[in-house]
């Protein structure tokens, strides 16, 4: 990937369970990665710990009762920690630092990312790379996303 970071452009990396906010130190060619922020979401227990009943069923006027689909603790929480993560990016924004932002995140929370985000920010995005990277080192980010 070539993407050119600008000096002070934010790059954005999370998954669902861990976000971290990076400034670019350095300038476009040559980019710094600094962490401004990490944020981590809360412990996810097990889905017997989180609900008890069994799923609920439905009469049907013509046909047989049928069940419906249980309730998905876990991508619950995962589009709640992507909602806290555009939330955290809105106050960073207020406060005025970030240029422009690169967003990267595995598909299913850049898409929940993408439906949050305000038209300030949106104006503000200058790429977004579907992959995790949030297990890598910052300078390997680095490399990975300008091609340095």
């Amino acid at each position: 990937m070539n993407l050119r970071i600008p000096h002070n452009g934010w790059v954005v990396v999370c998954d669902a369970r861990k976000a971290m906010f990076l400034r670019n130190e350095g300038d476009a060619n040559m980019p710094k990665l600094k962490v401004e922020q990490v944020k981590q979401a809360a412990v996810n227990p097990p889905s017997s710990e989180q609900g008890t009943d069994r799923p609920g069923r439905m009469q049907n006027a013509i046909a047989p009762t049928s069940a419906t689909e249980g309730t998905d603790w876990h991508e619950l929480a995962e589009k709640q920690f992507a909602r806290d993560t555009v939330a955290a990016l809105k106050l960073v924004n207020r406060a005025g630092r970030p240029g422009d932002i690169v967003l990267v995140a595995p598909p299913r929370i850049l898409a929940v990312i993408r439906q949050n985000l305000d038209d300030d920010l949106r104006s503000r995005i200058l790429a977004e790379v579907d992959k995790d990277l949030t297990k890598h080192p910052t300078h390997e980010i680095g490399r990975l996303l300008t091609g340095a």
